[in-house]
């Protein structure tokens, strides 16, 4: 019976010595977590987040530039102002063909493109000479989407549009007044472009589009 005794008394002894060696770490984890949490006295660290830098391309006086909305224009100015007390710098942009002059700040010219490069125009050749695309969606929807694509400020879109709603004539009985419109509306866009890629004339762009397009040759009489 004695030796009973001292055989619980030793596992005791053990189950003590565990719990004495275990209570140190689990102390040392809570104040682990407990210093990973920020307290009242203790301030996280903030990082600052770096201000995406504007984009500024370097355009020159008489450089032709492409202004979505407004096609093809050239500058004319690099103006500063002063608004507010503080000083920006902008482009003047003559649009000939709208007979219009836009201003844009140097900070704010995301949606100025510089003009086309020849492999960009003679490929708007090749989708001139390709077969336009008849969609049977209501001509609502359709015109919606061609006026998209005109203003988008992309020529293979323009080209596309040129394309699209070429009847291979300039008689105005061959398309309803609204396609005429924008017809007209992307050939000029197109054709302007052309002109200050190919430094070429009017008559000389419109012969070159005109056979990619396969029109009838009408003369200004008829």
């Amino acid at each position: 019976m004695p030796q009973k005794k001292k055989k619980t008394k030793k596992a005791k002894k053990i189950k003590k010595t565990k719990n004495a060696k275990l209570k140190p770490a689990i102390k040392a984890k809570t104040l682990e977590k407990r210093s990973s949490v920020p307290g009242q006295d203790e301030k996280p660290e903030i990082k600052k987040v770096k201000k995406q830098p504007t984009e500024k391309r370097v355009y020159n006086l008489k450089d032709f530039v492409v202004y979505p909305k407004h096609g093809v224009g050239k500058i004319t100015s690099i103006e500063k102002a002063t608004i507010g007390e503080i000083d920006i710098q902008f482009y003047k942009i003559h649009v000939e063909k709208e007979k219009l002059i836009l201003t844009v700040p140097i900070n704010q010219q995301s949606k100025l493109r510089p003009i086309s490069s020849i492999n960009q125009i003679n490929k708007c050749i090749s989708i001139l000479k390709t077969k336009p695309k008849i969609k049977r969606t209501m001509w609502s929807r359709r015109a919606q989407e061609y006026d998209q694509k005109i203003n988008s400020g992309k020529i293979y879109e323009l080209a596309e549009v040129v394309k699209d709603l070429n009847k291979n004539t300039d008689i105005i009985a061959d398309q309803s007044y609204s396609e005429r419109q924008l017809f007209e509306k992307a050939y000029e866009r197109l054709k302007s472009e052309f002109e200050a890629v190919l430094k070429v004339s009017t008559e000389e762009v419109q012969k070159k589009m005109d056979k990619a397009l396969g029109r009838a040759k009408i003369s200004e009489d008829a």
